[in-house]
Formats: structure tokens, sequence, C-alpha cells
């Protein structure tokens, strides 16, 4: 049994190996820009028509600053001043990893001040008005066959 290969056919399969790894980088590199292009994106801003969330017990500390004001319409620089940490290469950190860079000792603590400051710039609750009867004056007078 020969186990040489004609040289036509090995370079055959050379050039086949080679343009299979270059389709396979081609397609491997688009997929990482496309993975950075989509982490980069953010939520969508809420509609005019869309009730703007109040109950901060719903915040989690896998959520980022930038999520939590547009979420709960804050202007946009108020968590930091709250956490007193700079914007630039913390916006995309989570609650928890915040707490972990400037409160080691204190788990828990970036969670707590986000939501105080969440309370504490959120509108007065308004009170709807109670259901009032109909005066005598305006109603439909009964009629009796």
């Amino acid at each position: 049994m020969n186990n040489t290969m004609n040289p036509r056919q090995r370079n055959f399969v050379v050039g086949l190996i080679v343009i299979g790894l270059m389709i396979i980088g081609f397609f491997g590199l688009r997929t990482v820009r496309a993975f950075r292009q989509f982490h980069g994106h953010r939520p969508p801003p809420p509609f005019n028509g869309e009730k703007m969330e109040t109950d901060v017990d719903l915040i989690r500390d896998w959520m980022t600053l930038p999520y939590i004001s547009i979420t709960y319409r804050l202007p946009p620089n108020l968590l930091y001043e709250t956490l007193k940490i700079r914007p630039k290469g913390n916006e995309r950190k989570s609650i928890k990893e915040l707490n972990d860079e400037y409160y080691p000792e204190a788990p828990g603590t970036v969670l707590e001040l986000v939501k105080t400051a969440i309370r504490a710039h959120q509108p007065p609750a308004t009170v709807a008005p109670p259901d009032t009867a109909v005066p005598a004056e305006t109603a439909v007078p009964q009629v009796e066959p």
C-alpha cells in the first residue's frame, strides 16, 4: 500500500484547508465585531405614554447606573454624584462591581444608596380623587309607568 500522496492532490487538500481557515477567520471576526456592537446597546428610552417605574425594590445588583437612570427617568449624573464616583470608566459596571470596587467592606451599600437617591428624586405620589355621587339636581328622574 502506498502512503504517499500525489503532489497535486496534496496541494489541493492544503488549499482547501487554507480556504476553510480563511472563511472561519472572516466569520469569526464578524461575530466578534457584532458582539461588541450588541454589548453597547442600552435599553430603549421610555415612551411618552409609558408609565414611569417607581418601585425601587425591583433594582438588582446586576443593573448598571445608566440602565437605572433611563428606567427611572433620572438625570444621567445623579447616581454618580450620589455615589461620589466619576462616570467615565464606570458606565458599564454593575452595581455589584461598583460596590466591590468602591465599598468592599460594606456589601450592598451601592444598592441602598441608589435606592435612596431614586426615592428622594421621585415626584410625590398623587392620590386619585374619590368617586363622588351624582348630585340630585343632575340625576335623571325616574319615570313611573
